[in-house]
């Protein structure tokens, strides 16, 4: 990305929102920020930025549901900042549409890296682990395309809306068929953070690919997951 990402920022603790306005500044980024989830939603426009972050508890229209709205009609990332905690949230949060989330109270340099990693994820998979890319723009398996310039796929030629963090997964995924891939490697690649043990996240990725692409986990197609390993994408 050549010019400084733009990020929204709806945050309705207007002391907060200045905060981490300053300190995303001084890092390069231009930042717009609202104060209520209704007027966000009235007032956006997706071809004006580049990153949503979305507090979950904002007046008028929560966070949540606010990030369901605005998904259908941005395909960059979109990270909820929430005091909720639990695997139910997580899940919320997820189905969403969200790409990531953070636990408040915010740290600004924890979501400055968050951010460079959504925003470099969302351009190329980009891990001292991950495969090399290949010339194709177009990485497929039997009846699955990926196409990483269009950011677009493809079952059997018929087109599947994935979300942004959807998408970098399967493509990840894809690149290194034939290779099963850890969780630990998946969260560092695509969330810049060590998979815990415990954080679902890329669990659920998975889940919600699979059903998008009508993969079978109990017969899969093209996603298998390895018990104790992690996740296969499968040549044939």
């Amino acid at each position: 990305m050549t010019t400084a990402p733009r990020i929204l920022l709806v945050e309705d603790d207007a002391r907060l929102a200045q905060h981490v306005r300053t300190f995303l500044e001084r890092h390069g980024f231009r930042v717009h920020v609202e104060h209520r989830g209704d007027d966000a939603l009235t007032r956006f426009d997706p071809t004006a930025q580049d990153v949503l972050v979305l507090d979950w508890g904002l007046p008028g229209v929560d966070g949540l549901s606010l990030c369901r709205a605005l998904r259908p009609r941005f395909s960059g990332p979109i990270v909820l900042l929430t005091a909720r905690q639990g695997a139910a949230s997580e899940v919320a949060a997820l189905e969403a549409g969200a790409d990531d989330y953070l636990a408040k109270p915010v740290r600004p340099r924890v979501l400055l890296a968050r951010l460079l990693t959504r925003l470099r994820t969302s351009v190329q998979v980009d891990a001292p682990s991950s495969p090399t890319p290949a010339a194709d723009p177009v990485a497929a398996l039997p009846g699955l395309e990926v196409d990483t310039h269009r950011r677009e796929v493809r079952v059997d030629g018929r087109l599947v809306s994935l979300t942004t963090a959807e998408f970098d997964l399967l493509r990840y995924l894809v690149a290194a068929a034939g290779r099963v891939v850890s969780r630990d490697e998946l969260s560092l690649a695509l969330r810049g953070v060590p998979h815990d043990g415990l954080d679902r996240t890329v669990d659920l990725r998975v889940a919600h690919v699979r059903r998008k692409l009508g993969d079978d986990p109990r017969a899969p197609r093209w996603l298998k997951t390895v018990r104790g390993a992690g996740y296969l994408a499968m040549r044939s």
